[in-house]
């Protein structure tokens, strides 16, 4: 794995956005992460800075561009440090 890209299931458990990775692979077999605007299958699908994920959370989609891919799952604030919230488009 090169610095630059991480799988995808890792980031969002880096992130933050899981409480396990393992829930994270699941959701990515089952085709309900975007990466870009595009279904992923795989967990190991690779993510970088840049890359725009759309991610199911448990009430709502959270549309999110990464920062950085990190290198471990740190504490909240650091978590919050990979991504930025990307708002709705159209919303009142």
């Amino acid at each position: 794995m090169t610095e630059d890209a991480i799988r995808i299931d890792k980031w969002l458990w880096y992130a933050r956005m899981f409480k396990s990775r393992t829930r994270a692979s699941r959701l990515c077999r089952e085709g309900r992460i975007r990466v870009d605007g595009r279904v992923i299958r795989k967990a190991d699908h690779r993510v970088t800075r840049g890359s725009v994920l759309t991610v199911p959370t448990a009430r709502d989609i959270r549309v999110v561009r990464v920062l950085a891919v990190g290198t471990r799952r740190g504490p909240p604030a650091e978590a919050r440090s990979l991504y930025e919230t990307i708002p709705e488009a159209g919303g009142p």
